[in-house]
């Protein structure tokens, strides 16, 4: 509540400083302005303004001609009888989407606030193979956007909701090939954390379940327009992750055991899992991987967890 309340005054603030109104002074398009601001901050845009670190995320992410990443295939091929397409998940003003476009890959930029339609439609006017669509990723079906396609994502993520669109993407993990995506440091740092660090937690797990992850840039908060509040990152996620050597018969099965086991982070798995087995038959599953008696959740990889579970599944 005091964060928003803290938003809204300051956005009132210019309105309250205006002692008289110069002449032609427009009441409504200004309020327009200020509420496009508004819903700008609501949905978690932060622009990636910076030239230099739009380039340097190109380069990263292979899409520059300057990227020693850059396949000399891509723009000889025709976007339509290419393999892959790109997916822009929030493109904003089309800061990336023409780095994207300029591959001579299809390129499909989901946005979801109708205001930056228009300049991403003119965009499209320039780019053939760029075609933009008006909607919540959330709610968007990858597998029918990418008609047959494999899958390259690149998104600068609203931070509030990193986790919601992360676990959507792993819905199309077999479809996927690689997701680059711009997110808070700290979750950053969350997602390729090892077992045994304070930021390995559940996050890490369901992303090497599914990815290789690799933190790739650090980007400063003066890189984009409105600044947000913390530091940014570039990820890259690389698939298939540890699911491709595990055989996990029901990954939302096993996702929501982890869940279980990180439920308390100081507990030990032994307390965590009393819902789920008998002391002496969990010490028994930690001690089949070499694990003490006493191991906590951050201590596991995810073929460790994996193991467990079944080891817990037969104990039944």
């Amino acid at each position: 509540m005091d964060r928003v309340v803290r938003i809204h005054f300051t956005l009132l603030e210019p309105t309250l400083a205006v002692k008289t109104e110069p002449r032609g002074w427009d009441r409504s398009a200004f309020f327009l302005l200020h509420f496009r601001h508004m819903a700008r901050q609501r949905l978690g845009q932060h622009f990636l303004a910076n030239a230099d670190w739009r380039e340097q995320i190109a380069r990263a992410i292979g899409v520059s001609p300057h990227s020693t990443l850059r396949s000399p295939s891509v723009d000889s091929a025709p976007a339509q009888n290419q393999t892959y397409c790109w997916i822009e998940i929030g493109a904003g003003h089309g800061e990336m989407t023409e780095h994207l476009a300029s591959t001579g890959a299809a390129v499909y930029a989901i946005e979801l606030d109708a205001l930056l339609l228009a300049r991403l439609q003119k965009l499209a006017k320039k780019f053939p193979n760029l075609t933009v669509v008006h909607g919540d990723v959330l709610e968007s079906d990858l597998a029918a956007i990418a008609a047959g396609r494999r899958i390259r994502l690149y998104g600068n993520l609203p931070y509030y909701i990193t986790s919601p669109i992360l676990h959507h993407f792993f819905t199309f993990a077999d479809l996927i090939d690689e997701i680059h995506i711009v997110i808070q440091e700290e979750v950053a740092q969350r997602l390729a954390a090892k077992p045994e660090t304070k930021q390995y937690g559940y996050l890490s797990v369901v992303t090497q379940l599914y990815t290789r992850p690799e933190f790739v840039l650090r980007i400063p908060r003066t890189a984009f327009n409105p600044p947000p509040e913390v530091g940014s990152a570039l990820v890259t996620l690389r698939l298939p992750g540890d699911r491709a050597q595990l055989a996990i018969a029901d990954e939302v099965a096993f996702l929501d055991f982890v869940k279980v086991c990180f439920s308390q982070k100081r507990k030990t798995l032994v307390n965590n899992l009393r819902t789920l087995a008998k002391p002496d038959i969990v010490r028994g599953a930690l001690a089949a991987q070499n694990l003490r008696p006493d191991a906590r959740a951050e201590q596991l990889t995810v073929a460790q967890f994996a193991a467990i579970q079944d080891y817990l599944t037969a104990g039944r």
